[in-house]
């Protein structure tokens, strides 16, 4: 007997019973799934909103706002009607943690050095980072008196020891201070002026802080446009070349010549290479202009042979930038195969300061262009900040005493250094030179001490082609000279 057979009652009901159930079950489901389909929505959102903006805008070492959060907090500038601080922070000699320490204890600094400046902010203020070393502080309704006690505060701070997985740093910081509506209110004006003031505290000896100014202003036009100008300085044929001699002072002999880049400028007049050469390396335009001293350094020295000049060595600067775009090598040997030049007529001076970079890939590439034949100085030896330890292992032929000790050798300290360096080259048999002679006393003094080998204005002013021609044929001629009466 089936299920049908105990049915008493109307079978139309038993229908409109089943599409009930089946409508509501129907319209459950949808219900949920529409549901489900509103919460994942609104999780996207969330996450978009709230996550992914999190991300976008914070710092993943340390939490802190970065750059871009930076740029939306003052994209639309700042309310000039009431005063604004922008304060760049900028850590002292941080590659050299990172280079030394290695990376680890550079981001762990990082992370210490984010958490006090956090604790200098309050209501009003904002701590961002930059970047690698570099923060920034903004704060509302602050006066220049306020931003300079914020600073002081900072400075404090950043000096205090921190300890770091048993290594006891001390660190200093430099700080640029802007303000608005002074320096202006859109955040284009603000960084560049907050920037120039904190490279004004570095340059000025670090460890310090320094407020934007009218002089600052003027400077910082006057470097944009030789920066501008600068890009096409070479195509207009404006930069030239001098060539200092290096004389030696127990053979009075002539030993060697420096080249030095010069710029006329059509506006500023003659600017100084301590002042255009750093434009150039941050820009990248020293490449391109180191390319072109190359080429006409070989030049030169092509003319003296077909001269029949004995030929003298001559020196080219090189930047670090040039270790950094792995070009130096090709360029000293296209310049050696291009004249056929003995390789030990082509010199290449680095400063001490270059070996701050990386000192293995430094190592090695001055390995290289020493296989080429060509010479090595280490130029202004005692003004950087190199390790005595590895000067053993870098691949120098010889040292350049930084003029400064030479300025001051009736010092008796400086005299000291100079003897100490001297005699350290000497130990290490490198080869020696004076820079900055200008007096016999002086002269004097390095012969006394081991060094004979000197340049500077007693001996010879930098000068153009046509001036060295005839200070060449002057002192060969007196050498002749005395060489007759032997």
């Amino acid at each position: 007997m089936g299920a049908a057979d105990f049915w008493c009652g109307d079978a139309s009901a038993l229908i409109a019973t089943d599409n009930g159930e089946v409508n509501l079950v129907l319209l459950s489901g949808v219900t949920l799934a529409t549901f489900f389909m509103l919460m994942v929505s609104w999780g996207a959102m969330f996450f978009d909103r709230h996550v992914l903006e999190k991300m976008a805008y914070s710092d993943p070492l340390n939490g802190l706002p970065n750059r871009h959060d930076l740029n939306r907090f003052l994209k639309d500038g700042v309310d000039g009607s009431r005063e604004t601080a922008v304060i760049f922070i900028d850590l002292d000699r941080f590659k050299t943690i990172n280079d030394t320490l290695g990376h680890d204890i550079g981001d762990m600094l990082v992370q210490e050095v984010g958490r006090r400046l956090s604790g200098l902010t309050g209501e009003g203020r904002k701590v961002f980072r930059l970047g690698g070393d570099e923060f920034l502080i903004a704060a509302e309704r602050c006066s220049q008196d306020q931003a300079e006690q914020l600073a002081g505060d900072i400075l404090e701070a950043i000096t205090k020891p921190f300890d770091l997985k048993g290594n006891e740093l001390y660190i200093t910081a430099s700080v640029g201070i802007s303000l608005a509506p002074k320096h202006g209110t859109d955040r284009e004006s603000l960084l560049k002026a907050s920037d120039t003031a904190m490279y004004n505290a570095k340059k000025a000896g670090k460890n310090r802080f320094c407020v934007f100014d009218d002089e600052m202003d003027q400077m910082l036009l006057r470097r944009l446009e030789l920066e501008k100008d600068m890009r096409g300085a070479l195509e207009r044929k404006e930069f030239y070349i001098v060539y200092q001699p290096k004389w030696n002072a127990l053979t009075e002999k002539a030993v060697g010549f420096e080249s030095l880049m010069r710029w006329p400028h059509p506006k500023f007049g003659d600017v100084a290479p301590s002042e255009f050469i750093p434009i150039a390396e941050e820009t990248g335009l020293i490449i391109p202009m180191t390319r072109w001293v190359f080429s006409e350094v070989g030049k030169l020295l092509q003319q003296w042979m077909e001269k029949g000049v004995p030929l003298l060595p001559v020196s080219i600067n090189v930047s670090v930038r040039l270790f950094e775009s792995r070009q130096l090598i090709e360029m000293t040997r296209t310049l050696l195969e291009s004249v056929n030049l003995s390789p030990h007529v082509i010199e290449l001076e680095i400063t001490e300061s270059m070996m701050l970079y990386d000192v293995k890939d430094m190592i090695r590439q001055l390995s290289e262009l020493r296989s080429l034949g060509v010479r090595i100085s280490m130029d202004d030896f005692g003004s950087g900040y190199s390790s005595l330890g590895t000067l053993d292992q870098i691949p120098i032929d010889t040292i350049k005493i930084d003029q400064l000790f030479i300025r001051e050798s009736d010092s008796p300290a400086k005299r000291a250094i100079v003897g100490a360096i001297i005699e350290m080259a000497l130990n290490l048999q490198l080869d020696l030179v004076a820079e900055g002679v200008e007096t016999v006393e002086q002269i004097d003094f390095l012969r006394s001490s081991g060094c004979n080998v000197m340049q500077g204005y007693y001996y010879g002013k930098p000068m153009d082609v046509s001036e060295m021609d005839d200070w060449i044929a002057r002192n060969m001629d007196e050498r002749l000279t005395e060489d007759s009466r032997l």
